[in-house]
């Protein structure tokens, strides 16, 4: 049998009107009658043959494409993903390397600060130093004038003091250069 005699015959009874049973009521639903069966499968077949030339003709190419464009644009937004976090890491590298430069820089400049700040200190110290050396040697210088003139004083006055001595004693007056070889006398005995 041929395909389209079975298609043939699978109509043949829906097509004919069915008159047993017109006036009683049915055993059940229709569709489960069997003497109906080869008509239902036959519009089954057509209702799914035309379905699934629908299916294959417009609605499957259209959500074929729409599939492929979203997985397209997904593929897209992951380079465009990667490209950023690419630039995004050449941005951290960038500015890693502009930080270490400038902690670099910084490190210089507060060498360079520190060396010339200890060079000012030492200059300072070196004048302070120098202030202090002229006013120890200032200081030094009158110590010794006002030694020296303490020691004139207190020659003179010990020349003075051992003049009347002698001429309380003896009643008689030393010369000064009597007086003074006493003096240097005593001064060496000292």
């Amino acid at each position: 049998m041929s395909l389209v005699a079975i298609l043939v015959s699978a109509a043949a009874p829906a097509a004919a009107p069915v008159v047993e049973g017109a006036g009683e009521a049915g055993p059940g639903l229709p569709q489960m009658d069997a003497s109906t069966y080869p008509s239902q499968l036959f519009w089954l077949a057509v209702t799914f043959g035309f379905l699934y030339w629908i299916m294959t003709s417009f609605v499957l190419p259209r959500l074929g494409g729409v599939i492929e464009e979203r997985r397209d644009r997904i593929a897209d937004d992951f380079d465009q993903a990667a490209e950023f976090k690419r630039k995004a890491e050449e941005a951290e590298a960038a500015y890693e390397a502009a930080l270490a430069d400038a902690k670099a820089r910084a490190r210089a400049i507060a060498a360079e600060t520190r060396e010339s700040l200890n060079e000012e200190l030492a200059e300072l110290q070196r004048e302070a130093d120098a202030r202090v050396a002229a006013s120890l040697a200032a200081a030094e210088a009158r110590i010794a004038a006002m030694k020296e003139d303490a020691a004139a004083k207190v020659r003179e006055a010990a020349a003075e003091v051992t003049r009347a001595v002698v001429e309380a004693l003896i009643d008689e007056t030393p010369t000064p250069e009597a007086v003074d070889s006493a003096l240097n006398g005593v001064a060496k005995a000292a």
